[in-house]
């Protein structure tokens, strides 16, 4: 396999996680977002979006990270990030889609971009609308987690592979993080697993 990648895109982080919890490897390929790597013709190609990531598998090209990591679950479930259970399954989904659908989104690079960019609107402004969403989404996701060593019981999630690039996004915008103790608590436990550490932008 091969993984298209960006050190500090949360989307690729989440693969990189999984990818290492699960004992696999893939080739990393670079593509620099800010010099717009991911708007060329060949990238295209294979992730018609211009996003990042993209797993090159022997079946082709996968994009979006929650179907790579749905994909590596099906076919790598020997170290699994869901539950066995049904529902169980459903409420990890559902913590790591709120995170990956309801706050990265918005807190995303090009969304920030258009912000600044096309809407003229001022870096404090841009400040204020990122720590929005995350404290509004983090909240939730607080509430939501129980009280095991993870987000879900106590075993690595596919919650966890979505939480810990949040969170460090979170700190790259000195959000304060103090009023989400479950989560920092989780996301430090969860950074002294070396399979996450080894994933983390500055160890690409």
């Amino acid at each position: 396999m091969k993984l298209y990648d960006y050190p500090k895109s949360s989307a690729a982080y989440r693969v990189r996680i999984a990818l290492n919890l699960k004992g696999l490897k893939a080739e990393q390929v670079s593509v620099n977002l800010l010099e717009g790597a991911q708007k060329s013709e060949d990238y295209k190609m294979m992730n018609p979006q211009g996003l990042v990531p993209t797993l090159e598998t022997e079946q082709g090209y996968l994009s979006q990270s929650l179907a790579i990591l749905e994909y590596l679950e099906v076919l790598h479930p020997q170290v699994p990030l869901l539950p066995e259970n049904e529902w169980d399954k459903a409420q990890v989904r559902s913590m790591a889609y709120a995170i990956s659908c309801d706050i990265h989104p918005l807190n995303n690079l090009r969304v920030l971009k258009y912000l600044t960019d096309e809407l003229s609107i001022s870096e404090e402004q841009k400040q204020s609308w990122y720590a929005h969403w995350i404290q509004e989404g983090f909240q939730a996701l607080e509430n939501k987690v129980g009280n095991g060593n993870y987000c879900f019981a106590d075993t690595p999630s596919l919650a966890d592979v979505c939480l810990v690039p949040q969170m460090y996004n979170a700190r790259r915008f000195d959000i304060d993080l103090s009023t989400f103790p479950k989560l920092v608590s989780i996301d430090k436990r969860l950074q002294t697993l070396p399979e996450i550490s080894a994933a983390a932008p500055e160890a690409q």
